[in-house]
C-alpha cells in the first residue's frame, strides 16, 4: 500500500484525469445496469397510459411486456454496435476526439428519456435506451484503453482497476436512486433514467483540456515532442526517454504501428494465443454465474424470512459489497499480482457456488440454512470484486499492443454484449429446468477456464510488452522453436 501511495503521490498530476474518465465513463455503465429495473415498473405504466391516451383503447399485458422488453435488449444491440465501430473509430481519430463524440451521443439519449414523458412518447425511450447502449459500448472500450495508455508501469494495475470501481459504483448508483425515498416514484422516474447525462456533461466541459494518449501520439502520429509535452501533462516533470524508448520497441515486436483491424487480429500469428487468452478469460467472465448470484439473491433474502419491503436494502448491501471489493483489489493487485488474484478469487468463487447449491437443496431443513445462503452470495460477490471483476481489464490491456488493442476489446466487447442478450433469453429457462443446481454449469465453467488460464496465462505484474509477448511466443511460434531445437541438437550430434 505504501508502494503505491509513494507512485501515487510522484504521478499525482493523472489523479484528476482517471476521476473525469471514471465519473463520465465508468458511472454510466453501472448506473444503466441497475436503474433499468428500478425504472420497468413506471415505464411499462406510461406505456400503457400513452397507448390509451393515443388509441383510446386499452393495451394487452403481452403488448406492454413486448415494448418493454424492446426498450430493454435494443439497449444492447446499441451497445454492441458502438462496440464493433470502436476499432475503426480508435484507429481513426484517437481516444480523445472519440471520448468527446461518445459525450454528446450520451447527452442527447439522456435528453431523449427525460422529456419522453413530458413529450408523451414511448418511442423516446427506445431511442434513448439504443443511443445510450450505443454510447456506452463504444466510450467502455475508449475508458479502458485511455486508462491503459495514459498509466505509469509501476501505476499499471491500480488504474486499470479504477474503472471496475467507477462501474461497481455506478451500479449502486442506480440502486440508491431506483429507491422510493429517492428518484424511484411515479413523478421523478423520468430523471432517473437521464440522470447519467450530467455525467457526460462533466466530461465534455473537461477532456478538451488533455492531451491525446502518449502511445497514440509517437506510434500512430510519429509526433515526439506532443508525446512528451502529453507525459509530462499526465505524469509530472521528469525525465521519460525510457518510457518513450519502451514504446517504440513495439515497432519491433508487432512490425507495424497500424491499427489492426479483427481479421488482421485473426489472422496474425504472432497474437494468436493472446487471442485465446483473451476469449477465455471474457468467456469465464460472462459464465463465472454472478447474474444467477443476483437473480437468486431476493428468492434467498424472501426465504430467510427478511420483509419484502426491505429486499432493495439487502441489494443494495450487495452492491456495496462489490464496490468495496473492487476497492480492495486496487490495492492488492500490485502486491499479489494478476495471475494470482484471478485464479485466487476464481477458486473461491467455486468453492461458495458448490456451498450455495448444497444450502439452497436444504433450506426448507432448518431455519438457520437461509441464512448461510445469504453469507454465501455476499462472500461471491466479494471475492468476484477482488478478482475477475476488477483484473480481467488490466491483464488484457497489459498483453496487447497498441495496434491490436483496438481490435482485441472489439472482440471482447462484441462477447460481452452478446452474451448478456443470449444470457438474458436463456437463463430464466435454465433456471426454470435445473433450479439451484445451474450453479453446477457456472462451476463447471469456471473450472475449465481456471485450468487454461493457469497453464497458458503468463504474470504480467511489472512486466514490459516485450517480455509478456516473449512468453506467448513459446506458444505462438511453437513449431519453429521445436524445429529450431531439432536442429541444434542434430548439428550437436553431428560435431560429436
Amino acid at each position: 500500500m505504501a508502494g503505491v501511495l509513494s507512485d501515487l503521490a510522484q504521478h499525482w498530476k493523472i489523479l484528476p484525469l482517471i476521476i473525469v474518465l471514471g465519473i463520465g465513463s465508468g458511472l454510466p455503465v453501472g448506473y444503466q445496469i441497475s436503474v433499468t429495473s428500478s425504472s420497468s415498473v413506471f415505464v411499462k405504466e406510461f406505456i400503457n397510459q400513452t397507448w390509451i391516451r393515443r388509441y383510446e383503447t386499452f393495451v394487452t399485458e403481452e403488448t406492454v411486456t413486448l415494448l418493454w422488453s424492446t426498450a430493454v435488449s435494443i439497449y444492447n444491440i446499441g451497445g454492441l454496435l458502438g462496440s464493433l465501430l470502436s476499432g475503426y473509430l480508435l484507429g481513426r481519430y484517437g481516444k480523445k476526439r472519440c471520448q468527446i463524440l461518445s459525450n454528446l451521443v450520451g447527452i442527447t439519449a439522456a435528453m431523449f428519456l427525460g422529456l419522453c414523458k413530458v413529450a408523451g412518447s414511448h418511442e423516446m425511450i427506445l431511442i434513448g435506451r439504443f443511443l445510450y447502449g450505443f454510447t456506452i459500448g463504444l466510450s467502455m472500450n475508449i475508458y479502458v484503453q485511455y486508462l491503459g495508455e495514459i498509466a505509469p508501469r509501476n501505476l499499471r494495475g491500480f488504474i486499470n482497476t479504477t474503472a471496475p470501481v467507477f462501474r461497481t459504483s455506478g451500479k449502486l448508483w442506480g440502486q440508491i436512486v431506483g429507491l422510493r425515498e429517492t428518484l424511484g416514484t411515479e413523478a421523478l422516474w423520468p430523471l432517473m433514467l437521464s440522470l447519467s447525462g450530467f455525467t457526460k456533461v462533466l466530461q465534455l466541459a473537461i477532456m478538451p483540456f488533455y492531451p491525446e494518449t502518449p502511445p497514440y501520439l509517437i506510434l500512430v502520429k510519429k509526433d515526439k515532442e506532443r508525446c512528451v509535452k502529453a507525459m509530462k501533462k499526465y505524469w509530472g516533470n521528469h525525465n521519460y526517454q525510457a518510457e518513450i524508448d519502451n514504446m517504440l520497441s513495439e515497432k519491433e515486436i508487432c512490425r507495424t504501428t497500424k491499427t489492426m483491424n479483427v481479421l488482421e487480429l485473426v489472422r496474425d500469428r504472432s497474437m494468436r494465443w493472446q487471442l485465446y487468452v483473451v476469449i477465455c478469460i471474457s468467456l469465464a467472465l460472462q459464465l463465472s454465474g454472478i447474474n444467477a448470484i443476483y437473480y437468486y439473491a431476493n428468492s434467498v433474502f424472501v426465504t430467510a424470512g427478511l420483509p419484502v419491503e426491505q429486499i432493495p436494502y439487502m441489494s443494495l448491501g450487495m452492491g456495496s459489497c462489490e464496490v468495496l471489493s473492487s476497492m480492495l483489489c486496487t490495492i492488492l493487485i500490485e502486491r499479489c499480482g494478476r495471475k494470482t488474484l484471478l485464479l485466487g478469487s476464481y477458486g473461491l468463487m467455486g468453492v461458495m457456488l458448490a456451498l450455495l447449491t448444497v444450502t439452497l437443496s436444504l433450506q426448507g431443513w432448518y431455519s438457520w440454512i437461509p441464512y448461510c445462503s445469504a453469507v454465501l452470495i455476499f462472500l461471491y460477490t466479494l471475492f468476484f470484486g477482488v478478482g475477475p471483476g476488477a483484473v480481467t481489464l488490466s491483464v488484457v490491456i497489459e498483453m496487447c499492443s497498441h495496434s491490436s488493442r483496438p481490435a482485441v476489446f472489439v472482440i471482447i466487447s462484441s462477447l460481452n454484449w452478446i452474451g448478456m442478450y443470449v444470457i438474458g433469453v436463456a437463463f430464466p429457462y435454465v433456471v426454470a429446468s435445473l433450479n439451484q443446481f445451474c450453479f453446477l454449469i457456472f462451476l463447471t465453467c469456471i473450472l475449465v477456464s481456471g485450468i487454461f488460464l493457469f497453464v497458458f496465462l503468463p504474470e504480467t505484474k511489472g512486466k514490459s510488452l516485450q517480455q509478456i509477448t516473449e512468453e506467448f511466443n513459446r506458444f505462438n511460434f511453437r513449431e519453429k522453436n521445436s524445429k529450431d531445437t531439432a536442429e541444434i541438437s542434430e548439428k550437436i550430434e553431428t560435431s560429436v
